[in-house]
C-alpha cells in the first residue's frame, strides 16, 4: 500500500508499505478520509511521545476492507470511523474508568502505524459506525470527540460569556461548542481575519483581532472579564495570557497542545484569590457517540471547516501548509 511515514524529526516520505496485520479481533480499513491534526506537526518536530519511523494520522474514516475471525459487529463495506486511543485496561486508570489517562496508552498514529495510508487497522471496539456521514465529516469526529471530553470538564452554565484564543479548526468547533451548550456570549481571537470571519459565520458573536488594542477590546466587551476563558493555540505565551482575561471564579481551559516542557508563569496568589480553575482536557474520554451524534444531527458543522483536500502524494506539502499558512483551515488527504 502506499504510506505516508515520518521518518526522522522535520523528515517525511511516501513510499511502498506492506498492508497493516489483521488479528482476530482488528477490523481493517481503507481509509477514505484522514485529516492533519497539530499533534501530527508536534510528532514531526520530535515534540511529541512518538517513535519513528511512523506512519501518523489519527483522524480518519473509510470503508472496513476486511476483519478478523473474532469481530462481530463489523463487516466488509461498513462505513466506519475509529477511536484511535487504545488503552491497557489493566492500569490503575482505567480500572477508574479514565483510560485517557492509562499509564500504557496506545494510539493509532502516534504510537503505532497510522491513517495516513491506505489502509489502517484498528481493533473492534474503538470502530463506530457513521450511518450516510460523508468521510469528510467524519474524520472530524475524533476532533470534535476531544472538545466534547473538554465540556464534560468544563461545565458550561446557560449565559455564560466565553473567548476563545485561537480561530483554527479546533477554535471553530470550540465556538459551536459552546453554543450548544448554552454560552451566550462567545468571542473568537485570532490574528488572521479569514478565520475569524468563519469563527463568525459558526456562532461566534463577536471577533477580535490580535493586535495592541487586544485588552481594550476585550474588557469593552466584558468590563469584569469572562466565565470560561479557553486556549485553541497552544502556544505557551498565549496561554499565560490567557489568565488575564479570567473574571472571578472563571474557569481556564486549557485545550490547545503545547510543546512538551513549555513553561508559562501564573500568579498562584490571583488564582487562590479569584476562586479560578485550571482545566486540562487531553485527547478523548469514551466520547465518540456524542461526536457523532452532534453532527449528525446537524447541531456541530464541521465540514466548513476542511479547507484543502489533497492526495497523499502532497503529504509533505499539507504538513508545510499547516504550519506556515495562516488562513489554512482543516487539511484532509484524501484516498477515495
Amino acid at each position: 500500500m502506499k504510506a505516508a511515514f515520518i521518518t526522522a524529526p522535520n523528515n517525511t516520505s511516501v513510499i511502498t508499505a506492506p498492508e497493516p496485520h489483521v488479528g482476530p479481533t482488528d477490523v481493517l480499513i481503507k481509509v477514505q478520509a484522514a485529516g492533519i491534526c497539530g499533534t501530527d506537526v508536534h510528532i514531526l518536530k520530535g515534540e511529541y511521545e512518538a517513535k519513528y519511523p511512523l506512519i501518523p494520522g489519527h483522524e480518519f474514516s473509510g470503508e472496513v476492507a476486511a476483519v478478523g475471525d473474532q469481530v462481530i459487529h463489523f463487516k466488509v463495506g461498513d462505513r466506519v470511523t475509529a477511536d484511535p486511543n487504545i488503552p491497557c485496561n489493566r492500569c490503575y486508570f482505567c480500572q477508574r474508568n479514565e483510560p485517557n489517562q492509562c499509564r500504557d496508552l496506545g494510539a493509532i498514529g502516534v504510537t503505532r502505524n497510522g491513517a495516513f495510508a491506505e489502509y489502517v487497522v484498528a481493533p473492534e471496539g474503538n470502530v463506530f459506525a457513521i450511518g450516510d456521514m460523508t468521510y469528510k465529516a467524519a474524520a472530524l469526529i475524533e476532533p470534535l470527540a476531544c472538545v466534547v471530553w473538554g465540556l464534560k470538564q468544563v461545565e458550561i452554565q446557560a449565559g455564560d460569556s466565553v473567548v476563545i484564543f485561537g480561530a483554527g479548526p479546533m477554535g471553530c468547533l470550540l465556538v459551536q461548542a459552546v453554543k450548544v451548550s448554552g454560552a451566550a456570549r462567545i468571542v473568537v481571537v485570532d490574528t488572521n481575519q479569514y478565520r475569524l470571519d468563519l469563527a463568525a459565520s459558526l456562532g461566534a458573536t463577536e471577533t477580535v483581532i490580535a493586535d495592541d488594542n487586544l485588552k481594550k477590546r476585550l474588557f469593552d466587551l466584558e468590563a469584569f472579564g469572562y466565565d470560561i476563558v479557553a486556549d485553541a493555540t497552544g502556544v505557551p505565551a498565549v496561554i499565560q495570557a490567557m489568565f488575564a482575561y479570567a473574571k472571578p471564579r472563571a474557569k481556564v481551559w486549557i485545550f490547545g497542545v503545547a510543546p512538551a516542557g513549555a513553561k508559562i508563569e501564573a500568579v498562584p496568589y490571583d488564582i487562590f484569590r479569584n476562586d479560578i480553575k485550571v482545566i486540562g482536557s487531553f485527547a478523548v474520554n469514551r466520547t465518540f457517540p456524542q461526536a457523532i451524534a452532534l453532527i449528525q444531527n446537524g447541531a456541530i458543522q464541521v465540514e466548513p471547516l476542511v479547507s484543502h483536500q489533497l492526495p497523499l502524494d502532497d503529504f509533505s506539502r499539507g504538513m508545510d501548509l499547516v504550519q506556515h499558512d495562516p488562513a489554512r483551515m482543516k487539511i484532509q488527504f484524501s484516498l477515495a
